[in-house]
């Protein structure tokens, strides 16, 4: 078995964007020479999510409007509350926390013959929701050559 570690380091360049990871995957698989196994892909961040939906703009603006619905960024957070935390610097990003656990933040797919396992329509997704940010993913692949 042979195991590979990778960061993918991301620049966002809005506050609620979507960027797919599936062409770098891809390529990580392809470079590893792993023909049959698995890959865990996850955020090392507590505010933007890791998913597998279709990357389709219209359904993607559906989704954040789903997301500012259910965790509107105004509301009041008990983390945004920075006076009471004693953390002046910190951004009133409670939204952003929230709709990361609601999305998660790990996805896993089977690798099969050097490829990731998608549906037609299914890409892997980078929810960012607190940017523009510099985000890092941790990508490790692991199976039979």
């Amino acid at each position: 078995m042979k195991c590979i570690n990778h960061v993918l380091e991301i620049e966002t360049s809005a506050e609620l964007e979507f960027y797919d990871l599936t062409p770098r995957l891809r390529a990580l698989i392809s470079a590893s020479g792993i023909w049959q196994g698995w890959m865990i892909i996850s955020s090392l961040h507590t505010t933007c999510a890791v998913i597998v939906n279709e990357n389709e703009p219209r359904l993607l603006e559906d989704i954040k409007g789903v997301l500012s619905r259910l965790v509107p960024k105004d509301a009041a957070y008990l983390h945004n509350d920075i006076l009471a935390r004693n953390m002046p610097d910190e951004p009133l990003n409670a939204h952003a926390h929230i709709a990361s656990i609601l999305l998660g933040a790990t996805q896993t797919l089977s690798v099969f013959e050097g490829a990731p396992t998608l549906g037609v329509w299914q890409s892997v997704l980078l929810v960012e929701l607190d940017g523009p940010r510099q985000r890092k993913i941790n990508v490790q692949i692991a199976g039979s050559i």
